[in-house]
């Protein structure tokens, strides 16, 4: 009996410790083969309530973000960025950090950033396929006090939130010499052609593209495609191969245009942005494929000449092109806090007297915002703002409708090539019909 009741004891003791293991273990081994579904349900519940609880804690805090990252593909107002970054500092006590790009590539490098975890609170896009491509990163800014302000269709709006804030309007075309050219005398191709020998003859280079991506090919092609009737449509049907560019009578246009300016202009593969704005503010060239962006450029050269912008004549074209090339968006994949600073930093931007005055004044934009004026256009800004009044406008369909990444990828190879060959025009097309055709794939 002594013998049965210890046994008994003895089994009991091991029965406990049996359930005490496997109480304390969570059946962690046993589970993960045998019910891994609700194993795995576990830790994703666990996972999604720190995660509600973090971000309960930092929406608590949000004033505890003081640093944030702007990164922007404008390479022309990056002193001024820093500086304003600084003032917003000495407002708010926010550490504001401006990352540098060369600007041919900063959709790439945007891209790798965003993609390691490493993005920028605040960055810029361009509204349409580049926005559209990286919706899954781009925070609602619907609740900025000043979002009603914006000017009709300038805003970036998706699924009927508003996730981009505009920049300003731009405008591009031929900026010309007054002293040089009579913009009345150029209307067709022939008379572009006359004035490209003309100055030539002269001792002067009539016209200059540069060797950077859109100043090179992406500009200058957005006007065939924006004088079609309806140029999203003719961009799908081109990728579809329903139309080619060698039977558009645009294009063909076009083509002419590009061999007139291999044959009787500087290469454009051999000019750099710095030295094409350089050239033509000391007089060396006549005109340049730029917008009004450009004019901050001069400010260190005694420009003794008046400006003006007019229309690449593509079929007698009129108008130059005018969009919003750019807007300021917030990273949605950071950390709540810093969404709310970078918030916070755009809201100042475009309410601030500081910031309004710096928008404005130092970085020469177009109000897009009603409450914001700029008393101080420079010429350039002055011609866009009188083509828009007049209605004289072309579209960017390059932001809208092209493929995302083609004018690096894709167009700029063949840019090269023919600058620095014999292609025709007629292959120039083929060759950029193709380019569409595989980048829309």
């Amino acid at each position: 009996m002594k013998k049965m009741k210890k046994t008994f004891r003895v089994l009991l003791i091991m029965t406990l410790i049996g359930i005490m293991t496997l109480t304390g273990c969570g059946g962690s081994k046993d589970n993960k083969s045998t019910n891994t579904t609700n194993d795995t349900d576990t830790k994703t519940e666990e996972k999604a309530e720190d995660k509600t609880n973090s971000k309960s804690e930092e929406k608590a805090s949000t004033e505890s973000a003081k640093k944030i990252v702007v990164f922007q593909s404008k390479v022309e107002i990056t002193d001024q960025l820093k500086a304003l970054a600084q003032e917003y500092k000495a407002e708010t006590g926010v550490e504001v950090e401006v990352w540098n790009t060369t600007g041919d590539d900063y959709l790439q490098q945007l891209k790798i950033k965003l993609g390691n975890n490493q993005g920028p609170t605040v960055f810029s896009l361009a509204p349409g396929s580049e926005s559209n491509e990286l919706s899954a990163y781009l925070a609602d800014l619907s609740n900025l006090s000043f979002v009603g302000d914006i000017a009709e269709n300038m805003a970036d709006v998706k699924d009927g939130k508003v996730t981009g804030i505009p920049y300003t309007v731009e405008g591009f075309g031929v900026v010309y010499n007054k002293n040089l050219i009579d913009a009345s005398k150029v209307t067709d191709f022939a008379s572009f052609e006359t004035m490209l020998k003309d100055q030539k003859a002269a001792g002067v280079n009539g016209f200059s593209l540069s060797s950077e991506s859109y100043f090179l090919i992406g500009h200058i092609l957005n006007t065939p495609f924006a004088l079609q009737a309806d140029p999203g449509a003719y961009v799908e049907q081109l990728i579809k191969g329903e139309v080619t560019m060698e039977n558009t009578p645009e294009f063909v246009d076009f083509a002419k245009f590009m061999e007139a300016i291999r044959e009787n202009t500087n290469n454009p593969l051999e000019v750099k942005y710095d030295k094409e704005t350089g050239d033509f503010a000391m007089g060396k060239s006549a005109s340049i494929h730029q917008g009004n962006w450009c004019y901050g450029m001069f400010t260190d050269y005694d420009v003794n000449f008046e400006m003006g912008m007019m229309p690449l004549p593509i079929l007698e074209n009129d108008k130059i092109a005018v969009s919003v090339p750019t807007c300021w968006y917030v990273n949605s994949q950071a950390a709540d806090a810093e969404i709310q600073a970078g918030k916070d930093f755009i809201q100042w931007m475009y309410t601030s007297e500081t910031g309004k005055k710096y928008l404005m004044e130092e970085f020469g934009f177009i109000p897009v915002v009603a409450n914001m004026e700029n008393e101080k256009l420079d010429p350039l800004s002055q011609a866009v703002a009188e083509y828009t009044n007049g209605g004289k406008t072309i579209p960017w369909p390059m932001n809208s409708y092209w493929p995302a990444g083609i004018v690096d990828v894709y167009l700029v190879p063949v840019a090269q090539e023919f600058f620095t060959t014999n292609m025709t025009g007629t292959e120039l097309l083929k060759s950029l019909n193709e380019a569409f055709v595989e980048a829309g794939k």
